[in-house]
């Protein structure tokens, strides 16, 4: 079998939309599909490990690495740094696997200019209301901190007519679902099947 190069997607959404929870989902379904791990100059959480939540970094180093441009993107937010390494991206996809890199709606922008081929899944809630009760549920944080997280959120979701795809999650097993679709309608396409079915093709037309 020949291998083909995998195809890069961008999933974004606002926080408390479920984003984390099914792409988790489908990477344990769908074997062919890995999660791009950013550099973060944050510190490490409980429970989080180098390498598998993120590639921790300090400032300096991360400001090296971004002169060199070992970012295809990167951003600030709330005051930490974030980046997606251009070689470990391109590594993972002339393996043939499929990428996925979590990032807004910004660095979706920066992505699709570097890499046309690039496709992009919004995923919203089914409503304001629910948003807020996902965030409420959390038990984190405070009223005030909640209503910034809602003003946010709607900041964000006014970017999704930027992006190919958008998927509601209103239940949790149908958005995944409907997620697992365009992963797997877009190995179907003829370039990519051609490639990995090259002999099979041969094979039923001789």
């Amino acid at each position: 079998m020949k291998h083909c190069s995998g195809t890069l997607f961008i999933i974004s959404a606002p926080s408390g939309a479920g984003k984390t929870s099914l792409v988790k989902a489908l990477t344990d379904d769908l074997n062919h599909i890995r999660v791009s791990v950013s550099h973060t100059t944050r510190a490490m959480r409980p429970g989080e490990h180098d390498g598998v939540n993120y590639h921790f970094v300090d400032r300096a180093e991360f400001e090296r690495m971004n002169a060199q441009g070992d970012f295809l993107e990167q951003a600030e937010v709330f005051g930490n740094c974030y980046g997606t390494s251009r070689r470990a991206l391109q590594q993972t996809l002339d393996q043939g696997h499929d990428l996925i890199l979590e990032i807004d709606w910004q660095g979706a922008q920066q992505v699709r200019t570097l890499m046309p081929g690039t496709r992009s899944i919004f995923i919203l809630p089914p409503s304001q209301q629910a948003l807020r009760q996902r965030l409420t549920n959390r038990g984190q944080d405070s009223d005030e901190i909640i209503e910034g997280r809602m003003r946010e959120a709607v900041s964000e979701m006014e970017h999704y007519d930027e992006y190919e795809y958008v998927i509601i999650n209103d239940d949790f097993a149908t958005a995944l679902e409907d997620l697992k679709a365009v992963f797997r309608a877009n190995r179907l396409q003829r370039d990519g099947q051609q490639q990995r079915h090259g002999e099979l093709l041969k094979q039923l037309l001789a």
